[in-house]
């Protein structure tokens, strides 16, 4: 037992001491623990402001004038009048304007003789997030413009209208209640990053070995497979562990004050866990690749199909039933349930549990599956 565990730390060692002479590797790891992960959270944004907006009022009245202002900042941008339909065709197609808005005439005349009356609204939706939401939001601005102007006209005032039962819809945001999106997008980049670097690292370790010719001689020394391959899953992934502290301390932290509310060491052994249960994958793509470029390129294969099935992209809900079945082979998912769920949700193992050994269950498999393929290989 003694001389197993002199093996297995003399192995790390030299695993950690390779990695720290390879200035690419270090590059990597610094550029996506730190930049990467700024740029994610700063540079992505999901809310909608300073919309385009461009209006053709065909009436030019005082209601029509009146829609028109309710569309305000921040979340709108008036640009102007238009002259024509084309011209605001032509304002979409090069992308000058997000909504073109057309009211036509005798639009206040309309309302005001009781009579239903359309205002056309035009959304560029290249962006279909944006443009959903600038859909909802004009609709909802129309809609209370249109129920106003319908209340006027039956003599209704505020306080008569606040008499009358009615149905408030009133939501309450849990965890998150700004929506802040870079609380979001930071620690889903860097739970991406975790899992590409987890792909990455132990196979980028093997791999080297083979381009160098020592792979041959540690498989005919008296180190077992496990003893081989093992020592570089921990030394990668007390690399990875380190730059997880780095972008929590330096990034998360301090630039985004994303407010951790779970215990911040029960997120590092899930993450060791997760990095290890990732890396039989990264152990497989090594087997099978003969340089850093094939690594490269296999682990894009791997990571793809993780990342859209972990939920991290379209929730579950909104997948087929085949592909929601199909989740749970990817260790992403478990990890992104336990990520958000400790940082932002402040849950421990007692609502986690199921998730930690789901993981665990499924890290064994992939790490064991690794250890044979590379068994196979130069047993």
């Amino acid at each position: 037992m003694r001389l197993w565990w002199r093996r297995m730390r003399v192995m790390t060692a030299k695993e950690l001491l390779q990695l720290s002479r390879d200035p690419v590797l270090l590059i990597i790891i610094a550029w996506f623990f730190t930049a990467d992960i700024y740029i994610a959270g700063s540079g992505i944004s999901m809310d909608l402001r300073h919309a385009s907006l461009a209006v053709l009022d065909q009436d030019r009245s005082e209601a029509s004038r009146e829609l028109v202002r309710r569309f305000r900042a921040p979340y709108f941008h008036f640009q102007g009048g238009l002259d024509s339909p084309r011209e605001g065709i032509a304002r979409l197609d090069a992308g000058e304007s997000m909504l073109v808005m057309e009211i036509p005439p005798r639009f206040e005349r309309d309302l005001q003789a009781g009579w239903p009356t359309e205002v056309q609204l035009q959304v560029d939706t290249t962006n279909t997030v944006l443009g959903t939401l600038a859909t909802a939001y004009a609709a909802r601005i129309v809609a209370r413009f249109g129920e106003e102007r319908a209340l006027r006209a039956l003599g209704i005032d505020r306080a008569q209208l606040a008499a009358m039962p009615r149905i408030v819809d009133r939501h309450r945001v849990w965890y998150n209640p700004n929506q802040i999106d870079p609380w979001f997008m930071s620690i889903s980049e860097l739970m991406t990053v975790i899992t590409m670097l987890a792909l990455m690292l132990p196979a980028a370790a093997a791999v080297r070995e083979k381009e160098r010719g020592t792979i041959e001689q540690l498989a005919v020394s008296p180190l077992t497979p496990f003893q081989i391959l093992f020592p570089k899953v921990i030394a990668m992934a007390l690399a990875i562990l380190l730059g997880t502290a780095v972008a929590l301390f330096l990034i998360l932290l301090p630039v985004f004050h994303v407010p951790v509310k779970g215990s911040l060491a029960l997120f590092f052994v899930v993450t060791a866990l997760y990095t290890l249960a990732v890396s039989g994958l990264g152990l497989f793509i090594a087997t099978i690749s003969r340089n850093l470029g094939q690594v490269s390129m296999l682990v894009i294969v791997v990571l793809l199909p993780m990342l859209l099935l972990s939920g991290a992209w379209t929730p579950p809900e909104a997948m087929p039933s085949a592909l929601r079945h199909a989740m749970v082979l990817s260790p992403l998912y478990w990890y992104i349930d336990l990520g958000y769920g400790i940082l932002l949700k402040g849950a421990g193992l007692i609502v986690l549990w199921d998730s930690v050994l789901g993981l665990a269950a499924l890290g064994i498999l992939i790490f064991l599956f690794g250890i044979w393929r590379f068994r196979r290989q130069f047993g």
